[in-house]
């Protein structure tokens, strides 16, 4: 007996907001999260931008010592899976816990410790990288201190998809609850690698815009885009069974119908060639769903800014929609938030649910030059207030890794 899975409650931190009122009101307001980095000096640095998570002070969520047994990217997830258990109005008292997991995941994890205590190694030696390195650096521990944070003993998983992770996490997390393995899972991305070797990396692989104009920047499916800007944050959702939801009077965002997950097995970091293993995901997602193409509404699209994603994608969605993909909405809310990489597919899964909540479909901002090479309905530079019952979103990671997730209006 397949089970019904629904969303019901959402925690985010990223650089246009730090819950998910202020995100989603940015998202709405057309509000860009992208300027220069503050977090390091880059004045030997090609990449001058990126969307960092404004005004943070670790100390405004944690006391001093949990702040500094946490890197980064494990205090965002943190974050964001407090405000979304609150959000859920969960009991820890009432609930059994052991059918709660955890299943949130990084691209990269914790690179800012990484970092310190290579530079440590290096310049004193051995004995002075923190016992707490390992700790804190290692990708799963977004996932066990959320975990421990909630006192959440069920699954607990972390996945790493590079820019798919957030996306596979919510999906995996769906199945799991679907066939009857956890009857809650708290599920989502976090990254936090703006930082000195992160940025120097992205930038020699080709992969970062190198603009200094924060609004020219970030420009999904403009003919002169030039790369993604890297953000960072975390987004967290509460998926729960159906009926259990309904037992407590839960509010429900929305319920998740599709899931689709394929690898390109073509290229490290180039997609597959007319976004072939991108396609295939969508179709699974909306047979999965039992859903026609023309039924969707709104797509937000993978998105990047970079040349061979934003054709890729395009070409994927004309494949997997057919005549249909004239008439989809398809945005990249990456223009408001900057590419967050593990979080990325998190993050837009809220854009998503808050969407279909909220009868509003976000535009891609900052578009000025059309491309014929991306020649959908991108909603161009202004929102629009439309209707929604299904939504989907799309993430692709270098190594080929595709997911697709569809969401679904709670008909009441």
């Amino acid at each position: 007996m397949e089970r019904r899975v629904v969303i019901t409650g959402m925690g985010a931190i990223t650089p246009i907001g730090k819950n998910v009122e202020e995100f989603w009101n940015g998202i709405k307001e057309g509000k860009c999260g992208i300027d220069q980095i503050t977090h390091f000096d880059t004045a030997d640095y090609k990449v001058k931008l990126a969307a960092e998570i404004k005004d943070y002070n670790p100390e405004e969520y944690f006391d001093k010592k949990a702040s500094k047994r946490m890197d980064k990217f494990s205090q965002y997830a943190v974050i964001a899976a407090k405000e979304a258990w609150v959000d859920s109005k969960l009991d820890k008292e009432t609930e059994d816990m052991e059918k709660v997991g955890v299943i949130l995941g990084s691209g990269i994890g914790g690179l800012e410790t990484i970092e310190g205590g290579n530079t440590a190694l290096l310049g004193k030696g051995p004995d002075r990288v923190s016992p707490m390195f390992i700790p804190m650096s290692i990708v799963n521990m977004a996932a066990g201190n959320v975990a421990i944070e909630l006192g959440a003993k069920g699954e607990s998983i972390s996945m790493v998809t590079a820019c798919a992770t957030g996306t596979h996490c919510i999906g995996e997390s769906f199945r799991m609850i679907k066939h009857g393995y956890q009857d809650v899972i708290v599920a989502g991305g976090t990254e936090a690698s703006i930082t000195p070797t992160g940025v120097a990396g992205f930038t020699n692989i080709k992969a970062l815009s190198q603009q200094t104009d924060k609004t020219r920047a970030s420009i999904p499916f403009d003919k002169e885009r030039s790369g993604f800007v890297m953000g960072e944050g975390a987004g967290v959702i509460i998926l729960e069974e159906l009926e259990h939801a309904k037992k407590r009077g839960a509010k429900i965002y929305a319920e998740v119908v599709g899931y689709g997950a394929t690898s390109d097995a073509y290229h490290i970091t180039s997609p597959a060639p007319e976004g072939e293993g991108g396609a295939r995901a969508m179709k699974i997602a909306m047979n999965e769903a039992n859903v026609k193409p023309e039924e969707i509404t709104y797509i937000n699209a993978h998105g990047t800014s970079t040349h061979l994603n934003d054709a890729g994608e395009t070409a994927a969605v004309k494949t997997a929609f057919g005549e249909a993909s004239q008439k989809v909405m398809i945005s990249s809310t990456k223009g408001h938030t900057g590419h967050l990489l593990g979080a990325a597919g998190a993050v837009e899964a809220i854009v998503c649910a808050k969407a279909i909540q909220d009868s509003f479909v976000p535009a891609t901002i900052g578009y000025k030059v059309p491309d014929e090479e991306c020649d959908l309905d991108i909603v161009p530079n202004k929102g629009r207030n439309q209707q929604i019952i299904y939504a989907m979103s799309n993430s692709l990671g270098f190594g080929g890794h595709n997911a697709t997730i569809l969401l679904k209006k709670m008909s009441h």
